[in-house]
């Protein structure tokens, strides 16, 4: 069986006016998932990324490590249907009819750096909402954004050869709707989960043709090693 391992970017920018930029200690992450394989003697036979610079950066500063120590470190393949969805436009859409509940959402939803537990309180409202089609067509919908990502890992399935280690440098609303076509879990299930997803972590399926199996979900040793908390982070 082949293995397609599922790499959560490093921490973004999150509070920032440029969100898809990361932090250095996203960057200090990504090095130590690369030395961590390294460390395995894990190289990969392609490596695929979504076109988000995050998704990008943390590809490349994985695939460094590895290439330094003598591992296999192919060129990254972008793949736009491992984007994330747009969380900003879920916000828009949706943020009027919370205001009607929730008039201070505006100002902790301005500021998020701030009210992180708020932020993460109202956002989970909101994502609620949008698994549950509460919003006009203008928006990508759930199914949608879930279709898109099937049609991505059906095209990398296709060109998958046998026993073939693959790396997919996502995010972590990609890896929900890969966990709820995978496994079966409700959507809204899915999501309890995408909230404990780490930054770096690992999700490794495993592949037989078209057949794909969750082998690990959300795996982060290679910070946990460190033992330094503030390693690991979930935006």
């Amino acid at each position: 069986m082949g293995s397609i391992y599922l790499i959560r970017h490093g921490q973004a920018s999150f509070g920032a006016d440029d969100y898809d930029v990361l932090s250095e200690i996203g960057i200090r992450q990504a090095e130590i998932l690369g030395r961590h394989f390294s460390q395995l003697g894990l190289g990969f036979d392609r490596c695929l990324s979504g076109e988000l610079r995050r998704q990008q950066h943390t590809a490349q500063a994985t695939l460094a490590q590895i290439g330094s120590a003598g591992l296999p470190a192919p060129k990254i393949e972008i793949e736009p249907a491992f984007n994330e969805f747009d969380a900003d436009a879920v916000i828009r859409a949706l943020l009027p009819h919370l205001l009607e509940e929730e008039p201070q959402a505006l100002e902790v939803l301005r500021n998020p750096g701030q009210n992180r537990n708020e932020f993460q309180r109202l956002f989970a409202r909101l994502i609620g909402c949008w698994l549950n089609g509460e919003h006009d067509e203008s928006l990508t919908s759930w199914a949608s954004f879930v279709g898109t990502v099937r049609d991505g890992l059906e095209r990398l399935l296709a060109r998958a050869n046998p026993r073939q280690n693959i790396a997919v440098f996502t995010s972590g609303g990609t890896i929900t709707a890969l966990l709820h076509l995978i496994t079966g879990i409700p959507a809204r299930q899915a999501f309890e989960m995408n909230w404990q997803i780490v930054n770096t972590s690992l999700n490794r399926l495993k592949f037989r043709g078209s057949e794909v199996t969750l082998a690990s979900f959300n795996s982060y040793t290679h910070l946990e090693l460190l033992k330094t908390p503030e390693l690991i982070t979930y935006r």
